[in-house]
């Protein structure tokens, strides 16, 4: 067997030269090959060897040196990188166009930082490399349960005669969830749809609530007050966890508002009992504009949100056939048929 230099210098690969320490790098073949108590004596004496400065037993301190002096070049090549030579998977190892680059490696190994990379490089990394946001999932309108009016919920209804949510020309529904008073709208309009909180019947100095479809095809909540026939919007909207759809050239919406609320002029409090004023109509660039009919329907009396009932309105095609005088007349003229001229 050569000889080593002392200190570890000279040439040869590190494996040789850690070869070359004899006795005093390795473990001997008599001691591989030795009982245990051989073994441990050699260990024994090699620990000795070890606890005196190096310059007084360079034999025992040379494999570590050459460790230590090999250690960065190993990690540097080492296959765990991104960008570790032809072999690597990063930016560095494909921009050597290596082609069998990833074929020759395996594309997960054992390295959690070879792992997170790769998915970072897959998930979140644009095919230029830059880093985009991902948009957060969007939940879908639920649908208004109609089967709860009456029961869970108040409900309003202006239109045909048996017409849900999604039928009627106007509808309104309304609960308690906790402190606050959850609205439900829709109306058969492409524009805005709200709800208007009066001290009486008419329009003026009424605080309303409307759902706004804009050009965006978004569905925005805004707040108003009446003033005299003009809706003046007002910045404090009370509105939350807000949601809206326009689907079916339908503007539906559902928000929360507080039941109680600071004393404000244009902001009343749900807990008293207000005329509730229905309106929709057309808009222009988020704007609402006037409502479809010249006198829009109305609640017949005040309505208390502690107090769920389902109302039906209908709408002015279908109160002709429901008014007296129509009956009356109608029956008239059946009897008149049915009896024949004289």
């Amino acid at each position: 067997m050569r000889r080593a230099r002392r200190g570890g210098g000279g040439g040869g690969s590190a494996a040789a030269r850690a070869r070359a320490g004899g006795g005093g790098g390795s473990v001997p073949a008599r001691a591989r090959g030795a009982p245990a108590a051989a073994r441990a004596a050699w260990l024994r004496d090699r620990c000795a060897a070890m606890a005196r400065p190096p310059w007084q037993c360079p034999r025992a301190w040379a494999p570590l040196l050459l460790l230590l002096l090999e250690g960065p070049a190993a990690c540097a090549a080492s296959p765990a990188d991104d960008g570790a030579g032809p072999g690597g998977r990063g930016p560095r190892g494909r921009a050597r166009g290596d082609a069998g680059a990833d074929e020759a490696v395996p594309r997960h190994d054992s390295s959690y930082g070879t792992f997170a990379g790769e998915f970072y490089d897959l998930r979140y990394l644009s095919d230029d490399g830059y880093a985009f946001p991902t948009a957060p999932p969007v939940d879908p309108f639920a649908k208004i349960k109609v089967e709860d009016c009456g029961k869970t919920k108040g409900c309003f209804r202006y239109g045909k005669p048996g017409c849900n949510a999604e039928t009627c020309d106007y509808f309104l529904s309304y609960r308690m969830i906790g402190a606050d008073v959850e609205f439900e709208l829709s109306a058969d309009t492409d524009g805005w749809v709200a709800v208007g909180f009066s001290s009486d019947k008419k329009m003026g100095g009424d605080d309303v609530m409307a759902c706004v479809h804009d050009d965006n095809g978004r569905v925005r909540i805004q707040h108003f007050y009446n003033v005299g026939q003009w809706a003046k919007e007002i910045q404090r909207n009370p509105a939350r966890d807000e949601e809206g759809v326009f689907e079916n050239n339908r503007v539906t919406c559902r928000f929360k508002r507080p039941v109680n609320v600071p004393r404000d002029e244009t902001i009343v409090d749900l807990h008293l009992s207000w005329y509730y004023l229905f309106a929709w109509g057309p808009a222009i660039q988020g704007s609402i504009t006037r409502h479809d009919i010249d006198s829009p329907p109305a609640s017949e009396r005040v309505v208390s949100i502690y107090k769920y009932e389902d109302i039906f309105m209908p709408s002015a095609a279908y109160q002709t056939f429901s008014s007296p005088f129509c009956l009356l007349l109608i029956v008239a003229l059946t009897f008149y048929l049915l009896m024949g001229t004289p």
